[in-house]
């Protein structure tokens, strides 16, 4: 048995200073080692071989000088004429069909120091600009070589017109972009909100990347057994107390915590966290609560921390409603990803 019973997220209210959320804009640790070279691709979806193709050139013309003008001075010379077309890469394809993996792989291979390129989630990207300010935001990245921005999607008006101007500035200081996403970029935001009132920034935004479509099957389903069928709540409290840092809580009471904290302290929320033990999962009651848990996912899938859970499966986590409206995509990437941490949980019930 672990030396202490399981902690509790509900009871937990973490706060993170902005220099954390500026630290920590790097691959999560399930990417920290990823590379073209491990990336698997499917031979039957051709434009998976072709993706690292691309990306591998792109990365490689990413190793001059800063487009602003950063690097060695040159007498007589004339300013660098800006790069002609769009200043970045987008990544669109369903889930699980590696564009994670690829982004992390770009950024990993782009040849400039770790401070000089940020990488994180849509969702970090927006809550960093709450943080620091639009101003202080383009300041901290408007020196950057590449940003990459994993998920890519708008949830609202104010995320389209925020980020809008936010990716105009940078590009205009130079730095590239690379972005993922399972929405092409002239069609984010439709059945979401009045994208047509915003089609303007839309299209601002497109015209920044040139998409790069990624065929393919959820990997993490590829080849691989079922995910294991719900455990009782005897059997994932006994884990819990098994497992030395491990948390447990009940799930509704998990789903009313996430309301009381910000999105953006998800990921410490988890701080040092080894599995996530849930008691009586059942369906997320509305579309707010269900998002809220996307986000978690996302958190708990990047940091490699298996779940445990009684009650429903997984897959039964979102009404249909909600699987044919338009966070569909959003939903079945939770449900993907937390199907793959009850797989990685299985073990912990025969400890």
């Amino acid at each position: 048995m672990a030396d202490a019973g399981p902690q509790a997220l509900c009871a937990r209210e973490p706060r993170v200073p902005a220099e954390r959320l500026v630290a920590e804009m790097v691959p999560p640790p399930r990417f920290d080692s990823v590379r073209f070279d491990t990336y698997d691709p499917d031979p039957a979806q051709p434009s998976q071989a072709e993706a690292v193709t691309v990306l591998s050139g792109f990365a490689a013309g990413l190793g001059g000088a800063h487009a602003s003008g950063a690097g060695k001075k040159r007498w007589f010379s004339k300013k660098p004429a800006a790069p002609a077309g769009p200043r970045g890469v987008y990544l669109d394809g369903g889930y699980g069909v590696g564009k994670t993996h690829l982004l992390a792989s770009l950024w990993h291979a782009t040849p400039a120091e770790p401070a000089l390129k940020a990488f994180g989630t849509f969702v970090e990207l927006t809550n960093l600009v709450g943080a620091l300010g639009f101003q202080q935001t383009v300041q901290t990245l408007g020196g950057h070589r590449l940003l990459c921005i994993d998920e890519f999607e708008l949830d609202d008006p104010g995320d389209t017109v925020l980020v809008s101007s936010l990716l105009s500035r940078l590009v205009e200081q130079g730095v590239a972009l690379a972005a993922t996403s399972n929405t092409l970029p002239g069609k984010l935001g439709e059945g979401r909100f009045a994208a047509a009132d915003f089609l303007r920034e839309i299209q601002g935004l497109s015209a920044h990347f040139r998409p790069l479509r990624i065929d393919g099957q959820d990997y993490r389903h590829r080849g691989l057994p079922e995910a294991p069928a719900p455990f009782s709540d005897e059997q994932v409290t006994k884990a819990a107390y098994a497992t030395e840092g491990a948390s447990l809580d009940d799930f509704p009471g998990l789903l009313e915590h996430l309301a009381r904290v910000h999105p953006s302290r998800y990921g410490a929320l988890t701080d040092g966290i080894t599995a996530v033990c849930l008691t009586d999962v059942g369906p997320v009651p509305d579309q707010s609560t269900a998002l809220r848990l996307v986000v978690l996912a996302d958190r708990l899938y990047d940091r490699e921390v298996p779940v445990l859970a009684s009650g429903v499966p997984f897959d039964g986590l979102f009404s249909e409603e909600m699987l044919n409206g338009g966070y569909r995509k959003k939903y079945f990437r939770a449900i993907s990803r937390l199907t793959a941490l009850a797989r990685d949980a299985k073990p912990l019930v025969s400890q």
